[in-house]
């Protein structure tokens, strides 16, 4: 008995974990592809799995999925992702995930304080931003910003 080397959107959602909807809603977005039968049912390649996996890693970390979408670009069609390919996207994300880490350690740190954003609401801030100095960097919550 020969592989299946096709699978119904029914079998992706159960084997990936993730609802039909969302199949649908990546497909739409060009994540992934499939064709469709005579009978007009979608069928999908077996490389959609480690598309659909690789998504919900990105999503899981922050990563957005246009950014997803555009590192897909260097993929080729209808091939499972490689070791090498998930090195090549992971590191392409790598600087974008220290951003935000580093951001978001700035905000848990910062999170009980003064956010700097000039709003003279909190009582620490006529203290902290004293007329609102910080209006001067942009607008926002100034101290809980990282620059790029």
């Amino acid at each position: 008995m020969a592989p299946v080397r096709e699978l119904t959107v029914g079998q992706v959602a159960m084997r990936s974990g993730v609802a039909v909807s969302a199949l649908h809603f990546y497909e739409a977005r060009g994540l992934i592809r499939s064709h469709r039968t005579s009978g007009n049912q979608r069928r999908y390649g077996r490389d959609v799995l480690r598309r659909v996996a690789i998504i919900r890693v990105a999503q899981e970390v922050g990563i957005s999925l246009a950014d997803i979408a555009a590192a897909f670009q260097s993929l080729p069609e209808e091939r499972t992702p490689t070791r090498e390919d998930w090195n090549v996207l992971s590191t392409g994300w790598r600087d974008e995930l220290d951003h935000k880490i580093a951001q978001m350690k700035k905000l848990r740190d910062g999170l009980t304080d003064c956010i700097g954003c000039g709003c003279m609401s909190i009582d620490k801030c006529p203290l902290r931003n004293k007329e609102d100095r910080l209006s001067a960097q942009g607008s926002g919550a100034r101290r809980l910003v990282v620059a790029r």
